[in-house]
């Protein structure tokens, strides 16, 4: 340490002492920046990557809501069938009674996950839908979906029993398609429901990931301003003209610093 303060003209004081070791100081800031964008990298990639994984679970929620809407349309297609050859008295004798109970009222949401599930339902533009999505946490997103799940399974608990009494009822043709077709569309609205939670979820993994992946750019220039620093004041060290050159290493580190900061508290 003594020999590269004689080698640069360095008084021997706290001051000297600070600008000899400022290399070691960018270099240790540099390393630490490095490493901060190496990690906010690894989570934007796992968030990208656990949001693929949420939009095939949604896309599966979808996929059933198709079908049961599809098979619903079929049930009335043949009941339109039946009653272009059946009796009015044949009909009129089972149109009672022969639809399926409506699911349990959904329970409230949050006013912010509400907010957002409407956004996302009207297909709002991301500059409506990202600031609202913003507020949700995942816990409240997991409590939404377990009830609308547990929605789900206590409604089809229900309509069991019922679709066993109507095979067996008079006229049970025509009141199993009423029946039926009631059925499919409330289930059809039940996974809806999943779905849109799902796909809200996956918003708002993806607006983390791209969060994440932009605090590591950043993070990624600020290991470049410490770097520059580094070589800066290496310079410095193995050239007299020092007054200049440590004042520009300084600067870059001091730059490097305050970005960093910036970045982990704002971005």
């Amino acid at each position: 340490m003594q020999q590269l303060q004689e080698q640069a003209d360095l008084p021997p004081t706290r001051l000297g002492k600070a600008l000899t070791a400022m290399p070691v100081v960018m270099t240790v800031i540099a390393t630490l920046l490095a490493g901060l964008a190496s990690s906010e990298m690894t989570k934007a990639q796992y968030d990208r990557a656990f949001g693929a994984q949420l939009q095939s679970k949604a896309g599966d929620q979808w996929a059933f809501f198709q079908a049961k809407r599809l098979r619903g349309e079929m049930q009335r297609n043949t009941l339109e069938l039946l009653s272009a050859t059946a009796s009015a008295t044949t009909l009129g004798a089972v149109e009672g009674n022969a639809l399926a109970p409506a699911p349990e009222p959904a329970p409230a949401a949050a006013p912010d996950l509400a907010a957002a599930l409407h956004a996302l339902e009207a297909e709002e533009p991301a500059e409506v839908l990202n600031p609202l999505l913003i507020k949700i946490s995942t816990d409240q997103i997991e409590v939404a979906l377990r009830l609308a799940r547990d929605r789900a399974k206590a409604y089809d608990t229900v309509t069991a029993p019922l679709r066993a009494k109507i095979e067996h009822a008079e006229g049970g043709s025509t009141r199993r398609l009423r029946f039926n077709a009631s059925r499919y569309d409330y289930e059809a609205q039940l996974n809806a429901v999943i779905a849109r939670l799902l796909e809200l979820e996956v918003r708002r993994i993806n607006l983390s990931a791209e969060r994440h992946h932009l605090r590591s750019q950043r993070f990624f220039f600020g290991m470049l301003a410490a770097q520059a620093g580094v070589i800066v004041a290496t310079f410095a060290l193995a050239a007299r003209q020092r007054n200049l050159l440590w004042i520009i290493a300084a600067g870059a580190g001091l730059i490097a610093v305050v970005f960093a900061i910036y970045v982990y508290l704002y971005v």
